[in-house]
């Protein structure tokens, strides 16, 4: 994998077939690290593996390729029964960036798992598909500081204008992480109707939160 040739291909698909699974698991390593699409069909076959490890480096490697084709495959993992797999599905998705995954990563954003919640945050900012706004605003609420922290990031992402009242709400979160990232958001998407609501917290009780805000 890190040599990076594509005649190590053949091998290395024939190694997801590999008794052992933490050598299924390198061979999903490794062709992540290659990125060649010609490897794209058995990683699909490699996210039915019995061991949820080597679904989860599956799932890596289909996100590290980012051809569309994987797209129906990697939805489906999202009902994986291992959050880390999960987890991988949404942090995938994101990286190939095609606007067909948003339904279903807005779905995720009530999954059972946080880490869950915040990488579908993290994805739909990544797709950056203005549709995703009233979900992300809606995860503003988590009950977990690092998936409303997420949602902020995912909403600068995204660029658009209708976010700003709802991170001027986020700016008044109990968490200085999360009105850190707020500031950060409405900074990145660059709009003069986010200055007051800067300008505010400039007063905030967090250093860091004035910084951000600054």
């Amino acid at each position: 994998g890190a040599i990076g040739d594509a005649q190590a291909i053949p091998p290395l698909i024939q190694a997801l077939q590999d008794e052992v699974w933490d050598v299924r698991r390198a061979a999903c390593e490794a062709l992540e690290a290659i990125g060649d699409a010609q490897a794209i069909p058995h990683l699909v076959q490699a996210l039915q593996n019995e061991d949820s490890w080597v679904r989860y480096a599956a799932c890596r490697a289909l996100g590290a390729i980012g051809d569309a084709q994987a797209i129906p495959h990697l939805i489906q993992a999202l009902q994986d029964e291992h959050r880390w797999v999960r987890r991988a599905a949404c942090e995938a998705l994101g990286a190939i960036g095609d606007a067909q995954a948003i339904p279903y990563l807005i779905q995720a954003l009530q999954d059972e798992d946080s880490g869950v919640r915040r990488a579908a945050c993290e994805a739909l900012g990544r797709i950056g598909d203005a549709h995703a706004i009233p979900h992300l605003a809606q995860a503003l609420q988590d009950w977990y500081s690092g998936v409303r922290a997420a949602a902020c990031e995912a909403l600068g992402a995204i660029g658009d204008a209708h976010a700003i009242p709802h991170l001027a709400q986020a700016l008044k979160d109990e968490s200085s992480w999360v009105r850190k990232a707020a500031c950060e958001a409405l900074g990145a998407i660059g709009d003069a109707q986010a200055v007051p609501h800067l300008a505010q917290a400039l007063k905030d009780e967090s250093s860091w939160v004035r910084k951000a805000a600054c």
